[in-house]
């Protein structure tokens, strides 16, 4: 079915009818004016419902106007609530990451000062007097950063909330390598 066709057609027909008005002197009908109030008792009692009528639309809006301004109310509270909880959870999800990370930095200090002391108690390594005192100061740090990331951990639950260990998580990350380094080339010399 062609629809601009269809229009066409009816745009046609009442361009042909608004002619047919025009030279036959048919006005369209025009809007009658409101209509007035008769005066006397007729008029006043129309004056009062309108009135009336009025007075209870009025509560009405004033009614739904105090409905929206607690429902917005609610929901800003509920955002409120919502976004601490968010809030919270990265808290928690951020102390979580921390606490992986320094049982990490533990866990490779503790392995790093076995293994030095495993390849040491087997007989591997060379015996000069400054390899020893390498190795001595590489398992000391080693040692210490396994104490640094042990009290980090333990620090990470006091912290307040906007707040991440700064001094011995990074102590420990720093005495890892430092120590790590002095082991390896303990035990290489």
């Amino acid at each position: 079915m062609n629809l601009a066709g269809l229009f066409k057609a009816v745009d046609a027909f009442i361009a042909v009818r608004d002619a047919a008005r025009r030279f036959t002197g048919a006005e369209p009908p025009q809007a009658a004016p409101p209509p007035v109030a008769p005066p006397g008792a007729l008029g006043q009692i129309e004056a009062r419902l309108a009135n009336v009528v009025v007075a209870a639309l009025k509560e009405a809006f004033d009614r739904d106007h105090a409905r929206l301004e607690l429902e917005r109310t609610h929901i800003e509270e509920e955002r409120r609530r919502a976004e601490a909880a968010l809030q919270h959870e990265l808290r928690r999800q951020a102390m979580d990451r921390e606490l992986a990370r320094l049982r990490l930095l533990a866990w490779l200090a503790m392995v790093g000062w076995l293994a030095s002391v495993g390849v040491v108690a087997a007989g591997t390594s060379s015996g000069s007097p400054a390899a020893r005192v390498l190795l001595g100061i590489g398992w000391l740090l080693l040692v210490a950063s396994l104490g640094a990331a042990l009290a980090a951990e333990r620090r990470v639950a006091a912290l307040p909330p906007h707040g991440m260990p700064g001094g011995a998580g990074a102590a420990a990350v720093w005495l890892l390598l430092a120590g790590l380094a002095a082991t390896a080339v303990g035990l290489l010399f």
